[in-house]
Order: structure tokens, then sequence, then C-alpha cells
């Protein structure tokens, strides 16, 4: 019977996954128990003399799982792009006939949501070719959830010349998001905040919450912010410069 010769480049090449023939495979499986022991010994005896071999390996393997990342969230998003950007309530800046669209979802009380507030309306400002979609996607708790709520109210109350302000004003607020806060908020704004309250139990503020916040699952978006950039998603926050660049690489096509 044909055995396998035993040569660390054989060893490692089927530890790695890059020797796949079935005749290999045969040879292995009728290998006996004492050339199984040799056989591992000398993957790693190879191992432990050539250990950048496993980083070459590992480095291979995020690379082929990033690409995969990224085929998998553009398909979620081509499957998915009628409510990204056409649901009809969402919050909307910038050109609307802009050749990129970007939408971002946000939670008003993440920290990198606000530290990419200003950096999102210097990119909007900037290129004036860009329209952007703010979706509401409250996680982090009761403080985010009565902001998100207060903030649809105020749509549906004062319309979205109002609500755009009100965004603006709960991405820079640094108090305890409570009704009483938010009440002097609005009435700061010129604002009719108690019937902003009462409308938050209107029945269309849940549903836009739960549609959105069905949409991050079908999206698997667990944390924000979380770009859609055209038909690519990005997960996390990105400074300035990188988002002009996805912007870039989004127009290149």
């Amino acid at each position: 019977m044909t055995r396998l010769v035993s040569t660390p480049i054989s060893a490692i090449a089927i530890l790695l996954g890059l020797a796949t023939a079935p005749a290999l495979a045969f040879e292995i499986e009728a290998m006996t128990d004492d050339e199984r022991a040799t056989f591992r010994e000398e993957i790693r005896d190879y191992l432990l003399e050539n250990p950048e071999v496993l980083m070459e390996a590992i480095g291979v393997l995020e690379a082929r799982q990033a690409d995969q990342q990224v085929a998998d969230d553009a398909a979620m998003v081509e499957n998915n792009i009628n409510a990204l950007i056409d649901d009809g309530y969402s919050l909307e800046i910038g050109n609307p006939d802009g050749d990129v669209t970007i939408v971002e979802f946000v939670d008003y009380r993440c920290g990198y949501c606000r530290k990419a507030f200003p950096e999102v309306n210097a990119l909007v400002e900037e290129d004036r070719n860009i329209r952007l979609i703010y979706k509401e996607f409250p996680i982090l708790g009761p403080e985010s959830l009565i902001s998100s709520k207060f903030a649809i109210a105020t749509n549906l109350v004062a319309g979205e010349e109002a609500y755009a302000k009100m965004h603006d004003e709960l991405m820079n607020l640094r108090a305890n998001a409570s009704e009483e806060v938010l009440a002097r908020l609005a009435d700061d704004m010129g604002l009719d905040s108690a019937a902003i309250l009462a409308a938050m139990d209107d029945p269309e503020v849940e549903r836009q919450i739960a549609e959105n916040h069905a949409l991050g699952q079908a999206l698997a978006i667990s944390g924000t912010p979380t770009f859609i950039v055209g038909g690519q998603m990005v997960r996390g926050y990105v400074p300035l410069e990188g988002m002009k660049q996805i912007v870039a690489e989004e127009r290149e096509g």
C-alpha cells in the first residue's frame, strides 16, 4: 500500500487545508495509530520551528472572513434597500437627489454617534451631492428610548424642520434625558412641549422604532453608529477623512 510521504511540507499543507485531493485524504485515513502519532508530532515540531506559518495562515483566514463579511453585508443591504432609503418617515438632510445616499443608524446616548455627528454634518456641508438619512435606533437603555420617542413625536407634532433641529439638540444634550429635561429643551426651541410629550404615546412612534429595530436585526446591526454608504455597510465610527474616502469609492463603483 502506498503511504503518505512524511515531510514537514506535506504535513503543514494538510494542516492548513491546502492539499485536499481525494487520494491524499484516503491515505491519511489509512494511517495506522502510530503513523498518525508521528504525523501529528511532525506538524507540531514544524509549527514550533516555523511559527510565522501560523501567523500567515491566520492572516489569510482573517482576510477571507473580512471579504465574506463585506459580501454578506452587501447582500443584506440589497435585500433591504427599500426599507433603508424609502420608509417615508426617517429624517433626511442634505441633497434629496444626491448621487450617494448615506443611512446612519443612530442612538442619541451613544458616545461614538456623538463623536461622528459633527463630522457627518461637515461631510454633508462640504459635499453637496450627498443624501443623508437618520434611522432612530435606540439600543442603549431607557434614556435612548425616551430620546428617540421624543424626536419622533416632535416630527409628528411640528414637522421635519423641527425634527431636524431636535435631532441636533439631542445629539448635543449632555444632561440626563428625562421628560422634564426634554420638555425644557422643546420650550427653549419654541415648540409645544406638552403636545410633544403627549405624542410620545402615539402608536406611530412605537411603529417606527419597532420597524427600525426589525431592519437592524435583518442587517445584523448590533451597535451604533452603523452606516450604509450606497451599497456597503460600515460598522462603527469612521473619521471624516475615512468617510470621504468611502464616498469616493462608492462613486467610483
